[in-house]
């Protein structure tokens, strides 16, 4: 059996219009907001958001990024992976809602890590959580507050995004 596409470019950049609105509609606006990717493709895909939000509402697309591996609780079973940069704009994340961004949503495990790793720099007003796809099969009690796409899959399968920074194409696939 072959990998099958789920969502195209166009797919994925109506997802991320609509989840940019959603932000705006949820936070009443602009007003101390700030978009962190988790590193790798969370973080291309805020920025990505960033620039949409900056369309809607000039200013308001404030992205950082955050690196999760020394947070992560499956170090042991990994191979080894190199840290990427964090990058916490200026005026830090102290008192400011924050909208973590990461591709897919499987177990929460990632999303552990990335608060963890948020607590180590700051203490924000609140977080919230965008991502593109939720695959379900929740490990921990963590739920997106925006989502792109519910794709229900089997434990078997393997959901990968692709972005073209990295991979040349914008897709969704979903791996037996």
């Amino acid at each position: 059996m072959t990998a099958r596409a789920l969502l195209q470019e166009s797919d994925i950049s109506r997802a991320l219009t609509r989840i940019a609105h959603e932000i705006l509609e949820s936070n009443r606006g602009t007003s101390n907001l700030l978009i962190i990717g988790i590193h790798t493709r969370g973080a291309i895909l805020a920025q990505r958001l960033g620039a949409i939000l900056d369309k809607i509402e000039p200013g308001s697309g404030v992205v950082g990024s955050l690196d999760i591996t020394m947070h992560r609780d499956d170090l042991a079973n990994q191979p080894a992976r190199t840290p990427r940069r964090t990058e916490i704009p200026a005026g830090g994340i102290d008192d400011r809602t924050v909208v973590l961004v990461d591709d897919v949503l499987f177990s929460g495990r990632t999303i552990r890590a990335a608060l963890d790793a948020l607590s180590d720099i700051g203490r924000p007003k609140a977080v919230r959580l965008a991502v593109l796809v939720d695959r379900g099969h929740r490990e921990l009690p963590i739920r997106a507050d925006f989502v792109g796409k519910n794709l229900p899959t089997s434990l078997a399968e393997r959901i990968q995004v692709k972005v073209t920074e990295i991979d040349g194409v914008d897709e969704v696939v979903v791996e037996p």
